[in-house]
């Protein structure tokens, strides 16, 4: 007898776990420092290698309609509170490009906000209202990035994220 599919299996809503999870999730501590310790071990070529290329085949439409041109020699960094672990990239040639160093602008949250950003179950701007993200320095270029990236469709299937 052969088992169902596990993708085809589906458990019964539990009100009472998944209660308990975000609660967890609320109070537990920051894994920040130990992604900070990560971040920080890894050198920028590694990093590079890593992020750019998925980058650029997430937003390929968006860089060929020239969606990103306004961002041409900027640099924009993405934070976790604390200042690790983040990215700083910029957009070159074409093409998006993580740097090392500070940005121009900042954006700033906790892990749990760029989580609810990038599944987009919450409207931007209401994250940064709630003060659970925050634009520092050039804040115009930072709203520009926001609202860039909030007219989007995100393509974040494996086939865009993998090489292979």
């Amino acid at each position: 007898m052969a088992l169902p599919p596990l993708a085809t299996h589906r458990l019964p809503a539990k009100p009472l776990i998944s209660d308990t999870l975000a609660l967890f999730s609320q109070y537990l501590p920051s894994p920040s420092p130990l992604l900070s310790a990560i971040d920080r071990s890894i050198p920028v070529p590694v990093k590079q290698v890593i992020a750019e290329a998925p980058l650029n085949r997430i937003f390929s439409e968006a860089i060929a309609d020239g969606e990103f041109d306004d961002f041409e020699g900027r640099r924009i960094r993405l934070e976790v509170n604390g200042g690790q672990p983040g990215i700083t990239f910029g957009f070159w040639a074409g093409r998006l490009r993580v740097l090392e160093g500070p940005g121009e602008a900042t954006i700033r949250g906790s892990l749990s906000a760029f989580k609810i950003l990038s599944e987009r179950r919450q409207d931007p701007d209401q994250l940064f209202f709630q003060r659970r993200l925050v634009i520092e320095g050039d804040t115009e270029l930072g709203l520009a990035l926001k609202n860039l990236l909030d007219s989007l469709e995100w393509d974040l299937s494996l086939r865009k994220l993998l090489p292979f």
